[in-house]
């Protein structure tokens, strides 16, 4: 089903937000209109979700755009206080978390882990967009090998979370997360199809959602701030799970599902703190 981006604003979204302040192609805004998709095809209303926002472009242009509850995280600890406030809250509100690429796989990684250890119910979107692009462009955990750069003028040759067989997809999946799930921006309706499916597991739910940065990664790596160059590069280097190709950067698709396999993180707290009630121990 598809929706008009004025109807989803209107329903969602804080108006003065929008348009955003992100540069000129951005593509973050599409990855956001993706979850607002998912949210509201699942029937989902303002009430019904609690969004939480980290640090970076990610962060920045996603904070307060949701007309419902919402938190700001320091940068790498949206997790933990997600957790936190996984506890409390009623099991049927979702919490939904969009971070960046260095949030998550950089300095947060440690606080994600222990999120999909614990089984924490929480839908999280990485926001990727292939470095440290809201400080000037610098490398980062997911940066394709062979990229330039402000910080590798000569090509980016340092092993990282999305090289040489490392997909970070493996460390989360070993950690405990029971659904994993990659998709470019301009995957459209697949995309929010697997948002969806994320949002409706009863546990850590993880969406990876590479999208395209015009200004920095695009004017250093392709040597041209022109959108569609950019647009055209990450599409050309993303294929679906089980049909790569030698220069394939993103296999897309679901790549872990398990939903709901494993007790959730509250409720396991809860039945534990209930049982001790009951018959002091556990």
């Amino acid at each position: 089903m598809e929706y008009s981006s004025t109807s989803l604003i209107e329903s969602y979204l804080r108006t003065r937000k929008i348009p955003s302040t992100a540069c000129s192609g951005c593509g973050l805004g599409i990855n956001h209109k993706v979850v607002i998709q998912a949210i509201s095809e699942l029937g989902l209303g303002v009430a019904d979700v609690v969004w939480g926002t980290s640090i970076g472009c990610a962060g920045r242009q996603t904070f307060a755009t949701w007309k419902g509850d919402g938190f700001a995280g320091t940068h790498g600890r949206v997790y933990a206080i997600a957790r936190g406030l996984r506890i409390p809250l009623p099991p049927e509100k979702k919490i939904i978390l969009t971070v960046g690429d260095g949030d998550a796989f950089g300095i947060g990684l440690m606080h994600l882990i222990h999120a999909a250890r614990s089984n924490a119910d929480m839908t999280v979107i990485v926001n990727d967009n292939l470095g440290y692009q809201s400080t000037g462009g610098q490398f980062g955990f997911t940066t394709p090998q062979g990229a330039k750069t402000d910080s590798s003028p000569y090509g980016m040759f340092e092993h990282n979370l999305m090289s040489e067989g490392m997909d970070v997809m493996h460390i989360l999946k070993g950690a405990g997360a029971t659904f994993l799930a990659r998709q470019v921006c301009m995957d459209g309706p697949i995309a929010v199809e697997s948002v969806k499916k994320a949002i409706l597991n009863r546990g850590f739910s993880l969406v990876h959602m590479p999208y395209p940065c015009p200004t920095n990664f695009a004017s250093r790596h392709l040597g041209s701030r022109n959108q569609v160059n950019i647009y055209r590069w990450i599409k050309d280097h993303a294929a679906p799970l089980g049909q790569e190709r030698p220069d394939t950067i993103w296999a897309t698709g679901v790549w872990h599902d398990a939903s709901n396999s494993r007790p959730e993180f509250s409720e396991l707290v809860w039945n534990s703190v209930e049982k001790i009630r009951r018959t002091g121990a556990l």
